[in-house]
């Protein structure tokens, strides 16, 4: 997903100035981007690739600013979210990044802001948790991303 967002950005911003810098601020952006589709009167099935390219987009920025991870859905997951990919919070939650901006796009409430959505979410990451290196491959850190000393790590080292 980090590569189809990279892609999505370059392809969005080689014409336009639009500020995709990953920030929070730039979910405002990406917030307008979807009003504007739909006041432009478009369809789920001609935005869909847009909607897709935020949605990864909103994700990405979850990874790099809130301490998430991509995940790929089980398939509970992937049968409630609808999605095959998502995030997981540092608190071990999941969410749908693709799916709030559909709901976003559908509803077109302020309430399904996504930059709202950033500032609502009680999963940033922790300063002074001992983090493994090796995440997220390490099978020393839980869901969460905390060191679990009593599990090795995944290339049988102690080393963090």
């Amino acid at each position: 997903m980090r590569s189809y967002a990279a892609a999505f950005v370059a392809r969005v911003t080689a014409r336009n100035r639009l500020p995709l810098d990953y920030s929070e601020r730039s979910l405002r952006v990406v917030d307008f981007m979807i009003d504007g589709l739909r006041k432009g009167g478009a369809d789920w099935e001609l935005a869909h690739d847009i909607l897709a390219g935020l949605g990864a987009y909103v994700g990405e920025v979850l990874v790099r600013r809130a301490g998430a991870v991509w995940v790929d859905f089980d398939a509970d997951q992937r049968a409630y979210f609808g999605q095959v990919a998502g995030v997981r919070m540092p608190d071990g939650r999941v969410w749908n990044p693709l799916g709030k901006v559909r709901n976003r796009f559908e509803a077109g409430a302020s309430e399904d802001s996504l930059q709202l959505f950033y500032l609502t979410l009680h999963g940033r990451p922790r300063r002074g948790v001992p983090r493994c290196r090796h995440l997220p491959a390490c099978q020393r850190a839980g869901d969460d991303g905390r060191l679990d000393v009593s599990a090795p790590c995944h290339d049988g080292s102690d080393d963090m």
